[in-house]
Formats: C-alpha cells, sequence, structure tokens
C-alpha cells in the first residue's frame, strides 16, 4: 500500500531522501572532515608527502666531534687477542700426546663450598711409576674466587708437593703465577714466578726463578698481525747448564668452509675473535733454535663441536730425522673417544664415557695403547667421582 497516495500530508523518514555521506579524512592527518573538505588538493599532496632527507652538512653539524661511541669503535682493532704463546697449538697437542695409563685410576672430588673443593686420586696396579711402585695416593685441594685460584698436591709415598697460584693484578689488567716444587730429597726443587700482560692485540709472559738447582730467566711475546695470522717468539736462559733456548712460532687461522665449498672469511674472522669459542682450524709452525727443530701443527674441524682432526710433524732440517702424530677427537651426546697413531706404529686411544645426564655425574675411562714396534701393550680403566 502506498502510504503518501492516502495521506498526501503524512511524511516518514523512510519516504525522506538519504542524508549525503561523510567526508573523508584528510591525508594530511587533518582535525576534522571539514578542514579537509576546504583544502585544495594542492595542500592535501604537500601535506602528505614526506620530509626530504636532511642534508650533509645538518648531518655533520647534529654529530657531536666528541662522540664516545665513535671513538670506542674507530680505537677497536680488527686483530683479536691470540692468546698465550704456549697455548698456541695446545689443541693438537693434547690430542697428540694422550694420557694412556694402565691399572686402576679413580679420581674422588667432593666441593666442600662454592670455592674450595678437595680431590683423592688413587692408583692401583700399575707398572708406570718408579722404584717399581705398583700404587699410589694423591690429595689435591683447589680454592677458586673471582681473581684466581690456589691448588696444593700432595704425594705422602714420594715425599713431594707442588703448589701454584694465579691472582689478578691491577683490575685484570695481568696475571700473577707462582709455581712451587718441592720434595724430601730437595733436588728437584723448583720455583718459578710469572707474569702474564695483554691488550686487545697481544701477549706477553715473563718469569724468573730457580730450577735444577739454577736461575731460570724468560720471557715471551705473541702479536696478532693479521685477524688470520699471529706471530711471536720466547727465548730463556737456564742456568743450571748455561743453556740459551729460543723458539719462535707463527699460526695462520683458515678461513671457514661452508655447506657449498666457498669460504666464508667474515665468520673466520668472527669466530677468532669471540671469546671462548672454538678455535678454528688453523696451522701453526714452532722452529726451535737450540736443538734445530721445526714442528708443524694442523688441526681441522671437521664438525664444530663434534669432530676434530689433527696431525703433528717434527723434523731437523739438518739431519732429516721426522716423527710425524696423527690425531682425532670425537665428541657425543655422553661421551668422548680420542685416539692417536705415529709413525712408528704405536696407537694410542681414551673413552670417557659420562654415566649420568645431571652436572658432576660419575665418569668412566678406558685408556689403551699398543706399540708394534716395542710389543708393549697397555690397558687400564678408571673412574672420576664428583665434579
Amino acid at each position: 500500500m502506498n502510504i503518501p497516495s492516502i495521506f498526501p500530508f503524512f511524511h516518514t523518514k523512510c519516504d525522506s531522501s538519504l542524508p549525503p555521506p561523510p567526508p573523508l579524512p584528510p591525508l594530511g592527518g587533518g582535525k576534522s572532515g571539514e578542514a579537509a573538505t576546504k583544502s585544495s588538493p594542492e595542500t592535501s599532496d604537500a601535506t602528505s608527502a614526506p620530509p626530504p632527507p636532511p642534508a650533509a652538512s645538518d648531518v655533520s653539524s647534529t654529530t657531536p666531534a666528541d662522540d664516545d661511541i665513535a671513538k670506542a669503535a674507530a680505537s677497536v682493532s680488527s686483530c683479536p687477542n691470540p692468546g698465550p704463546l704456549e697455548a698456541a697449538t695446545w689443541d693438537v697437542r693434547r690430542l697428540v700426546t694422550l694420557d694412556t695409563y694402565d691399572g686402576v685410576r679413580v679420581d674422588i672430588s667432593k666441593q666442600l663450598s662454592p670455592f674450595f673443593a678437595v680431590v683423592h686420586s688413587f692408583h692401583l696396579g700399575t707398572t708406570m711409576l718408579p722404584e717399581g711402585q705398583s700404587s699410589s695416593y694423591g690429595f689435591t685441594t683447589q680454592m677458586n674466587d673471582e681473581e684466581g685460584f690456589m691448588m696444593a698436591r700432595v704425594d705422602p709415598e714420594r715425599g713431594t708437593v707442588d703448589g701454584r697460584v694465579h691472582k689478578a693484578l691491577l683490575g685484570g689488567l695481568a696475571m700473577g703465577k707462582v709455581q712451587v716444587n718441592a720434595s724430601s730429597e730437595g733436588a728437584n726443587d723448583q720455583l718459578l714466578a710469572e707474569l702474564d700482560a695483554g691488550a686487545a692485540t697481544w701477549t706477553a709472559n715473563v718469569k724468573y726463578g730457580s730450577m735444577g738447582g739454577g736461575n731460570v730467566v724468560g720471557c715471551n711475546y705473541f702479536q696478532a698481525i693479521t685477524p688470520r695470522l699471529a706471530m711471536g717468539g720466547e727465548g730463556m736462559y737456564v742456568g743450571a747448564n748455561g743453556n740459551m733456548m729460543s723458539s719462535y712460532t707463527a699460526k695462520y687461522l683458515f678461513p671457514k668452509v661452508n655447506d657449498t665449498g666457498s669460504s666464508d672469511g667474515d665468520s673466520a674472522d668472527a669466530a677468532a675473535a669471540a671469546p671462548g669459542a672454538e678455535p678454528p682450524s688453523y696451522l701453526a709452525a714452532t722452529y726451535n733454535a737450540g736443538q734445530g727443530m721445526l714442528s708443524l701443527n694442523y688441526k681441522r674441524a671437521v664438525t664444530p663441536g663434534r669432530v676434530s682432526m689433527v696431525a703433528s710433524l717434527e723434523c731437523s732440517p739438518v739431519s732429516l730425522e721426522s716423527q710425524v702424530t696423527v690425531g682425532a677427537e670425537f665428541n657425543l651426546t655422553r661421551s668422548k673417544m680420542n685416539l692417536c697413531v705415529d709413525g712408528t706404529g704405536r696407537v694410542q686411544s681414551v673413552l670417557e664415557a659420562k654415566l649420568g645426564r645431571e652436572q658432576g655425574s660419575p665418569a668412566l675411562n678406558f685408556a689403551a695403547e699398543l706399540d708394534h714396534g716395542k710389543s708393549l701393550m697397555r690397558f687400564g680403566y678408571g673412574l672420576n667421582i664428583g665434579s
């Protein structure tokens, strides 16, 4: 039914025309629609356009000349600290000179406090002790804090006492070390004091003490030349026999090789500079001038943190006598396997297995050595209890 035809003077809201739609908000972020309708297209385009970038003169004027962050970034060198000279080839030496033994070895550790611990060491049924002894016992104490540690070991049967003290000096800029070895006979007593210092790209060490009935004076220096190359040397004078010993070392870090076979130089530099990171693959050469021996050490990280391969070559350039040793390390979830083979046919292996997943769980060790040239065979196992 058409209502307006019956009641021509009656109108409803539904019969009136629809109101116009509200205006759109302005592109420039205006406050009201009325202001947007009054503004011209030129004004809207100008308001919505982004501001121009600042000029170079404005940037230089806003940056302070004495910016501390800029100074710190400019003072940082791209060459990392190479570490101590004596640790330059430690990764290779620990895999080519395994700690093999025979008999039974048991170490029981007890943490008496967060800073103090004691260790009881037993070695039974062995043929490696002097004077035909088949057993030994050692008592070790160690105390650690934020600035260093102190350690002492007593062997009642041999009548020896070994002590070591490390202490940070000058707010951590240097490290002082004292090593003492004393015995009931007194013939092999030793006292040695050392001072380690270093900066962003170098480390140095000086030592002085008494060894073998004479004074000992020595020093070494290790400098990073490039992010991958480090060179250094060491000299020592032994007063007991009047010998002057010197050696020179060069170490080169190889760039990391990714899955595609290409080298990644940035990753290698970052890994070398990162503290606590696993050392990448490297080649180190050491020449001992006193003995006329050249040592080449190579490490290859096949799988970082899992599989590592090492090789060591010691030769005399004069007599052409040489000795080669190859070693490997395999790290699994709760076990570790180390083995090495040298040029004489001697094979050494050490297997360590954790008996639990918690911190301080007991560990079971198996050691074996086969020397085919000397017809020598050694087998032993050990147990580590405690943290």
